[in-house]
């Protein structure tokens, strides 16, 4: 995007790509249909921290601008759910909507490039195992650390470094978690089953679909929180986010009286789960009609399906990681063109700045938004 951006402008630009395919996220995102933007971006979408610097860059650059190019290209889209917009067909619609624009304005892409140094004397030298370019700007737009078959590196991290950037801490986001023990032993049971839930750790909190996978936890709920998340602190699941589990339970006391808690329980919940927890969770009142439990024990059981509490062992990592958080210092960058403000003509774009988004097509729009900015000064 920052090429074809620069390109337009009648700049002559080379895409140096250290992987053998352009695009292989692009490929590989939404299932294979690409998530490419959310109508609904805001800056409250994205985590940094400096929340007020992708404010600029969201601004110049809203997802009805990306349509632009989607229109353009007569690529068929989806409202998926909450603004997230997918291809119709295929991810490849993307990736080829980019490469002819880059071919349109005349944009060189060189795949499987090994860099062997970077330095900077009167401009920017790369050199590499395809030959040295020079040139007045360089961009930087080399990704996180997230599925490293996919190409991922630290590359990026390394150049800032070189420069005397800053570099803030990295860690996987919207990753899924895992765990260890019963609970482990639990999920693995579970495996595949998935339920609506709200997930919540201190302040943060999201309701979406949960699932449980051999390994821990996963599903949007999950990865969303998996960014607020913090090694050693405990998530609360509230498994019953649309009803008062207390209400519906004494109701069906008083009208269910001779049914099992796991018969009134499969209405709401799926019956492979149910019988999971009953075991886990409420084994004492499993065989027991409804009538025969007291009001205040359903009620305690209620408030155990409204806040089941759980502790993660740790997260899958950057090997299924979608996104990784931290990265370039923004205070090191103008939050209008994402230039350094130590060396002139040198930009980091995307997934190396410290500024994460949201599961639902927001991550794209920064990389759209943030190559946008500096594609119009470099």
């Amino acid at each position: 995007m920052c090429a074809i951006v620069a390109g337009k402008r009648g700049r002559r630009v080379v895409v140096l790509e250290g992987s053998n395919k352009i695009g292989k996220k692009i490929l590989m995102s939404g299932g294979g249909r690409c998530n490419f933007t959310n109508l609904n971006c805001t800056p409250a979408n994205f985590v940094s921290a400096n929340p007020s610097f992708c404010i600029s860059a969201l601004s110049q650059f809203s997802p009805a601008h990306f349509l632009e190019y989607i229109d353009k290209h007569n690529i068929a889209y989806h409202d998926k759910s909450e603004g997230q917009l997918f291809c119709d067909e295929s991810s490849k619609d993307i990736l080829n909507m980019l490469t002819a624009e880059c071919e349109e304005v005349g944009v060189r892409i060189l795949t499987s490039c090994k860099i062997s140094s970077v330095e900077r004397t009167s401009s920017y030298v790369v050199s590499c195992d395809k030959g040295e370019f020079e040139a007045t700007s360089l961009v930087v737009a080399t990704g996180g650390l997230s599925i490293p078959k996919m190409g991922a590196s630290g590359f990026g991290y390394r150049l800032a470094r070189q420069f005397g950037i800053d570099v803030l801490e990295t860690r996987a986001a919207l990753v899924p978690f895992t765990f260890s023990g019963a609970i482990l032993e639990l999920t693995s049971r579970l495996s595949g089953v998935s339920v609506r839930a709200t997930a919540s750790t201190g302040k943060q909190s999201f309701t979406d679909d949960v699932l449980f996978t051999h390994r821990g936890l996963s599903g949007p709920a999950i990865l969303q929180l998996s960014s607020c998340w913090k090694t050693g602190d405990e998530i609360q699941l509230d498994l019953l986010p649309e009803h008062d589990g207390a209400q519906f339970l004494l109701a069906a006391k008083s009208s269910q009286a001779k049914s099992l808690l796991r018969t009134v329980l499969a209405d709401y919940l799926p019956r492979a789960l149910v019988l999971e927890l009953q075991v886990l969770l409420w084994r004492e009142l499993a065989e027991r009609p409804l009538g025969e439990i007291s009001d205040a024990a359903l009620q305690r059981l209620a408030g155990v399906l409204h806040c089941w509490v759980l502790k993660p062992s740790g997260t899958e990592g950057y090997r299924t990681a979608e996104v990784t958080m931290g990265g370039v210092d923004t205070n090191a960058l103008s939050s209008k063109t994402m230039e350094s403000k130590q060396h002139d003509g040198l930009y980091f774009i995307g997934e190396v700045v410290d500024v994460t988004g949201q599961l639902g097509g927001f991550n794209f729009q920064w990389a759209w938004a943030s190559a946008q900015a500096a594609g119009q000064v470099v």
